[in-house]
């Protein structure tokens, strides 16, 4: 229910009020379990939580939202990690780690297998400038991390393993108070709860099927991908895992939250996610979240039905753009009604038991109620995903020459294709390395990058209707040929390149945009240009 204006006006007021303030010392808890007494020597578990400080009163939960602070402050029991336990299973202490908010470390294993070990709570102090470091607003920002459900990650694996997803298994663990196995970073993890997990990375890791195969970060096998035409990502799977991450209502899925296994000899990448934290993610239940989610789409709340899908995918849309380029409508339903079966009743109350027994009883029933409701929504929300990503497609080619051909055979079917050319191919030769056909009721523009090598571009065909085709030449000679005519008023046809050293051939379509500069051809291979 929207809250009523004065009250919105009040609540901004207090919230300025309140920002004009300082930063709130001691904010963290000291520790994790209840007591502050010494830990003996041997104890196998404690009853512990994650985040005590973000139990506030009644007007703060009004202003700020009540979250999931009952679950951060709910005791539960927790086996103790220890330097032993490392020892026991082979583990030694590695690099440390840690983005702007987790406190984390690499623990190395045997047979060159890595795990992650990370705290549950997060500071997020490094997010923000310098100059609002030391006023409320960290206090504020701290205070959001209540809105993530500690314990999400700990409920995905058995969700993934059904969908055929590819996942990592993280544990529960508590870090004593006298700890130093952990070199350096001991002192950062002493009285802390933390998730221990192997990560998915590195030249030979096991896979379920018994095999190994080697997997990189997302930079890595884009600058591969934009290499040579010998590689491509399976975007079938790639879609299925990100269908999956719609229905937990998991909105961070940026290109670093991935990794990807080589198979069919390193010709293939297939998508491994990794970092839930944003899995059930739970913001707009006060005054000032619910502000702010109206203008920060991404701040999603998980609840029975999808409140934005823009907003739940935006994170992810440099990767999706990249990944999801031939999806069709047809193929993402068909995933998306999969997905309904294999996320069965059952499986959602095994997952959802994986939740520590306090916890279950606060947020079990709830959340089992709100997976049911959203899986039943699945296909209509994956339609929703579809168009967005339908809109303008972005179609890359390699470092090599390729030949990309625009036919737009009817009002309804636009059909672009790319041919990888060997040096010794003709232009009417090469290997197919995509094709899709675009509707123009679906799709307003086709962005065409032929990256490096000398690249033939031909757009053909007389329609009524059809999408605008953006062409980005690339550094080399490139060749465009447009003989293709739509009716009706604008060019259709876009060439973007240098003035110099380019085949133009321009038809009734063709708009010149080439300039003297090279910006014109920019491409963002990594997401660093954004």
């Amino acid at each position: 229910m929207r809250p009523p204006r004065p009250l919105i006006c009040a609540s901004l007021l207090l919230g300025l009020l309140a920002g004009s303030g300082c930063a709130r010392r001691n904010f963290f808890q000291p520790d994790a379990r209840l007591t502050t007494e010494p830990l003996p020597a041997g104890t196998e578990t404690v009853r512990a939580t994650p985040g005590r400080h973000y139990q506030r009163g009644v007007l703060h939960r009004m202003l700020f939202g009540a979250h999931y602070r009952r679950v951060w402050a709910t005791p539960v029991t927790v086996p103790v990690f220890n330097l032993q336990t490392a020892e026991k299973t082979g583990l030694k202490p590695g690099k440390i780690g840690g983005g702007f908010q987790t406190t984390s470390m690499t623990l190395l294993g045997p047979n060159d297998r890595e795990f992650a070990l990370r705290t549950l709570d997060k500071d997020p102090y490094k997010t923000l400038p310098k100059v609002m470091q030391k006023t409320f607003l960290l206090t504020w920002v701290r205070d959001v991390t209540s809105a993530g459900m500690p314990y999400a990650a700990f409920v995905v694996p058995p969700l993934a393993e059904a969908a055929g997803v590819r996942h990592s298994t993280p544990e529960l663990f508590y870090i004593r108070p006298d700890e130093n196995g952990l070199g350096e970073a001991s002192e950062r993890f002493r009285g802390k709860m933390v998730m221990l997990e192997e990560k998915l990375e590195g030249e030979e890791v096991p896979a379920p099927n018994g095999r190994k195969y080697e997997i990189q970060e997302t930079e890595d096998i884009l600058e591969e991908l934009y290499a040579k035409p010998t590689g491509a990502i399976a975007q079938r799977p790639f879609a299925r895992a990100r269908l999956l991450d719609l229905w937990l209502g998991d909105w961070d899925r940026h290109e670093g939250q991935w990794t990807w296994e080589h198979r069919n000899n390193g010709q293939l990448y297939v998508a491994i996610p990794k970092d839930r934290d944003q899995v059930f993610f739970r913001f707009d239940d006060g005054i000032l979240p619910w502000i702010g989610s109206r203008f920060v789409k991404k701040f999603r709340t998980f609840k029975p039905r999808y409140e934005n899908i823009e907003g739940y995918t935006r994170n992810a849309r440099f990767l999706d753009e990249r990944a999801l380029n031939q999806v069709t409508r047809q193929q993402m339903q068909a995933e998306a009604r999969s997905l309904q079966q294999q996320l069965s009743d059952s499986v959602i109350a095994q997952a959802l038991r994986r939740l520590p027994p306090e916890v279950y009883a606060l947020e079990g029933p709830r959340l089992a109620s709100a997976l049911r409701a959203r899986r039943e929504k699945l296909p209509a929300a994956a339609d929703t995903y579809y168009r967005i990503l339908a809109k303008e497609v972005l179609v890359p080619g390699t470092d090599e020459a390729e030949r990309f051909v625009v036919e737009r055979q009817s009002d309804t079917a636009t059909v672009v294709s790319v041919y990888a050319l060997a040096d010794d191919d003709k232009p009417e030769e090469g290997r197919l390395r995509y094709r899709r056909v675009f509707h123009p009721s679906e799709t307003e523009r086709v962005v065409l990058h032929g990256l490096g090598g000398k690249d033939l571009f031909e757009v053909r065909g007389k329609v009524r209707r059809s999408p605008r085709i953006d062409v980005y030449g690339g550094p080399h000679e490139d060749t465009l040929k447009d003989s293709s005519r739509v009716a009706g008023l604008g060019k259709k046809t876009r060439f973007y390149d240098t003035k110099r050293n380019n085949v133009f051939e321009p038809g009734a379509e063709t708009k010149d945009a080439r300039s003297r500069g090279v910006a014109s051809y920019a491409f963002d291979r990594d997401g660093s240009g954004r």
